[in-house]
């Protein structure tokens, strides 16, 4: 019998230290959160963002998975655009069509919205010598980030990615 409530004790204490481990778990994924959405905010209100693509979305092929060189940058009134493209050029570019959406340039118009309280809403403007960019890119509060871009002479395409805080 004793060794019965022994071994009762000693699972009610088990339960109890999984019980508190999971409630600091938790409150250490809410700050976690906390400081991701306090430096995304931090990053827009500078123009200071990059985000890491992870796939694209094309018209004609469908999903791909890419490699994790790809990127969109903000930095001030410049625009970094390091992306791959696949999809229909209706007009030949003066560079190599297999060079994607690779450019930088100084943006013709930005303006940010916050239609809803989780997420950022980006829309850029960009031209460069061979065509004009429209770049509306989503930058959700968690660290994700969605971006649509629509072109003058290509068809359209969109990334998922992730937003990655620079060092301080």
């Amino acid at each position: 019998m004793k060794q019965t409530m022994k071994l009762a004790r000693g699972i009610v204490v088990a339960v109890l230290l999984s019980v508190l481990a999971a409630c600091a778990t938790k409150q250490e994924r809410a700050e976690r959160l906390a400081q991701t959405r306090m430096g995304i905010m931090e990053a827009l209100a500078k123009r200071q963002l990059r985000i890491e693509v992870r796939s694209m979305n094309t018209m004609r092929y469908g999903s791909r998975i890419v490699t994790s060189d790809f990127f969109l940058e903000l930095r001030g009134d410049t625009l970094r655009s390091y992306l791959p493209y696949l999809g229909v050029a209706h007009q030949a570019p003066m560079a190599s069509p297999s060079e994607g959406l690779n450019f930088e340039t100084v943006m013709k118009s930005y303006h940010q919205s916050n239609p809803k309280p989780d997420f950022a809403r980006l829309e850029i403007e960009a031209k460069t010598k061979e065509d004009f960019f429209v770049y509306h890119i989503e930058v959700y509060y968690t660290g994700k980030a969605f971006i649509s871009v629509q072109s003058q002479h290509r068809d359209p395409i969109s990334f998922d990615g992730e937003v990655i805080e620079k060092e301080r």
